[in-house]
């Protein structure tokens, strides 16, 4: 019985997770998105935690343009506990047009998870990233540092938004 209740909770989990494509409550993604100007490489300044990066330092996203449309996902950081570079790819669509900032993404199988900018710099220079719910935040940018007046505004906006940002996860790209 035990066997069976774990299973059926580890299914259920799954399943609300290939449905967590939505932006977390009151969070609304950006307008007038250019996919073309986010496409490359981002360096991530900060995270919440999360089992799929826990540990990593060094950590970077590469987006470019699939056959299918979507658009491909590189993810990549070092563990420094395994002396290893780890890497998944993915793959990202858009929920509406991609006008908006507003993807579900997919790094296994049949399985997504929202994707949703939130902030970004005119100049495409850094982003401010939520997934599905207010456990998942990122901010993204094109250099390995950021302005600690940037950064504070970007932490500011989040904490306004209800993100747990005490908690945010300053990532080594030294």
């Amino acid at each position: 019985m035990r066997l069976w209740r774990t299973t059926v909770l580890m299914i259920s989990s799954l399943l609300s997770l290939s449905c967590s494509v939505s932006p977390p409550s009151g969070v609304k993604p950006v307008d007038n998105f250019e996919v073309n100007r986010y496409l490359g490489t981002w360096y991530e300044i900060a995270r919440l935690d999360h089992r799929f990066e826990r540990g990593l330092d060094h950590v970077t996203a590469h987006y470019s343009p699939r056959d299918d449309g979507g658009i491909a996902v590189l993810n990549r950081g070092f563990s420094a506990a395994d002396q290893r570079w780890q890497q998944s790819l993915g793959k990202a669509y858009f929920l509406d047009a991609p006008e908006q900032g507003s993807l579900k993404v997919s790094f296994f199988g049949p399985f997504y998870g929202g994707y949703h900018v939130i902030d970004l710099d005119a100049q495409y220079g850094y982003a401010l990233v939520a997934g599905p719910s207010r456990d998942y935040l990122w901010i993204l940018s094109r250099t390995k540092t950021l302005p600690e007046t940037t950064r504070a505004k970007l932490v500011q906006h989040a904490a306004r938004l209800g993100f747990p940002v005490a908690q945010l996860i300053w990532v080594n790209q030294a």
